[in-house]
């Protein structure tokens, strides 16, 4: 061992010293079986090494921590639910940084249900946020298959999506106040909600969707609305894309700001989905090219009188030759079935083998053409695989995910022709005036491909942020911020 990594070592161990005294047992650990449940994306794809595991129990210790951090020059990783789909949260395998999880931070500050928002620590589960709206007569409008794990810091710092943008917008639509610990530890407090404000940049819009990467979210303000009275679910078959995108405009008009979702499903899909799941049935008789999932819901009325005006619209776009069928969900039960078909298809085409998943978006009008031409384009450049196309046609976002071969060996492929397959993707989605992340983010998984194929002034423009805001590059290195090419 040489001297510099004796002094290094020892630093480590000093460091290590100080963020025990700092955060107490229940703050710190370096166990290894401790960190090892940390130490790899959920996916399974990447996994590294760290100094030990932060638990802080409060703001001010995050401030304490990240101070410490700066002075040990030690990399800091913020992690959430650890759910992300494009390696955030993961450390790499130097072992030099530590993971910083906020899931001790789990308050619920505040709920006030005449004004519609609640202030809360970042560590708060999704689904216990909703339980705590639900029980104040609200809702938070914003959901996703994984709110079972997810916190509110990670939704904020990767700008989530999920079925209701369509109405809602994203993550950013619903923070109305944010705090958070800067690389220097000093900690930017901007709770309080306020309708108009003009001093200056907006910088909580800064922080949302920035991954960890300028700032640690210790805490949010967030919008709620009322609680649903009505709702309305329906399963269409389809046969076409183009007819998904036909009957997503004639009920919108039709529906108003009641529609709330919009997912296509096609038959491979949903053959994978009933396969996957023995006890699972298809909602029609009769094949189809497509599939549509419709949700509509109310603050007013009843679910009999919206399910009427879903009815008239969805009979109206029959008569015009737009749909070949359709059911509407009789009761609360039958619409959670028909969400479960869609929510399941991920874990459906993941048990068919090998995939390489890619979360993108193209303006909605230009949507159907581009899985059209795309969707054949990939399958002739690489023969053997297939493309399946899924999700939120109502706000242009699919989950574009290309089948391997038959026969490709798992993790061999992804690591091979998987990538040049995703180049292609991006290529593609790039050329289409699209984005190569829609609503997972960036993470480790695409800064490459966004270095790659992202707007040189845009880029110029997040480096310099992140050279302003965090000039010791501690905070999620290697995350979101592509390094310049000299």
């Amino acid at each position: 061992m040489t001297a510099l990594e004796t002094d290094i070592g020892t630093g480590t161990n000093h460091f290590a010293e100080l963020a025990a005294d700092l955060l107490g047992p229940k703050g710190w650990t370096a166990i290894a079986d401790d960190l090892e449940p940390w130490l790899t994306d959920w996916r399974g794809r990447y996994s590294g090494k760290a100094i030990g595991l932060a638990s802080p129990a409060s703001t001010q210790e995050v401030s304490a921590l990240v101070k410490l951090c700066a002075r040990f020059n030690v990399p800091i990783v913020p992690q959430g639910g650890n759910s992300g789909m494009a390696g955030g949260a993961t450390p790499d395998a130097s072992g030099s940084a530590i993971l910083l999880s906020l899931r001790r931070m789990n308050t619920i500050r505040e709920l006030d249900a005449t004004a519609g928002l609640a202030v809360c620590d970042a560590g708060v589960i999704l689904q216990t946020f909703h339980e705590a709206a639900e029980d104040a007569g609200l809702r938070f409008p914003l959901t996703l298959g994984g709110k079972g794990s997810a916190t509110i810091g990670g939704l904020i710092s990767t700008n989530a999506g999920g079925t209701q943008v369509l109405r809602h917008g994203t993550m950013r639509a619903q923070v109305l106040g944010l705090e958070a610990v800067l690389a220097d530890g000093s900690v930017f407090d901007a709770l309080t909600a306020l309708k108009k404000d003009n001093r200056g940049f907006d910088l909580k819009q800064l922080l949302i969707g920035s991954e960890g990467t300028l700032g640690i979210v210790t805490g949010a303000t967030l919008r709620l609305l009322p609680a649903p009275k009505a709702r309305a679910t329906a399963w269409v078959g389809l046969k076409s894309i183009l007819d998904a995108r036909a009957l997503l405009r004639r009920v919108d008009r039709a529906l108003g700001d009641t529609l709330e979702g919009f997912e296509v499903v096609p038959d491979h899909c949903l053959d994978s989905v009933l396969a996957h799941l023995p006890a699972a049935r298809s909602p029609l008789n009769e094949r189809h090219a497509w599939h549509a999932l419709i949700e509509c819901v109310g603050v007013d009325g009843d679910d009999t009188e919206l399910r009427e005006k879903l009815e008239g619209a969805l009979a109206d776009a029959a008569e015009d030759g737009l749909l070949s069928d359709a059911v509407i969900a009789s009761n609360e039960r039958q619409a959670d079935d028909f969400w479960t078909l869609r929510d399941s298809i991920s874990a459906a085409e993941r048990a068919l083998g090998p995939a390489m998943q890619h979360d993108i978006s193209v303006p909605v009008e230009k949507m159907p053409e581009f899985i059209l031409a795309a969707s054949p384009a990939v399958e002739k450049e690489f023969p053997g695989t297939r493309a399946v196309a899924f999700g939120h046609l109502g706000d242009g976002n699919v989950h574009f995910h290309i089948l391997a071969p038959k026969g490709a060996v798992p993790g061999e492929w992804e690591e091979g022709q998987g990538k040049q397959v995703s180049a292609r993707v991006y290529d593609l989605v790039t050329q289409w005036g699209g984005s190569i992340s829609a609503e997972h983010g960036i993470g480790q998984m695409k800064v490459g491909e966004l270095g790659r194929l992202g707007d040189p002034v845009a880029l110029a423009i997040m480096r310099a942020v992140k050279q302003a805001l965090d000039p010791q590059g501690l905070l999620n290195p290697g995350k979101l911020v592509p390094m310049a090419v000299e």
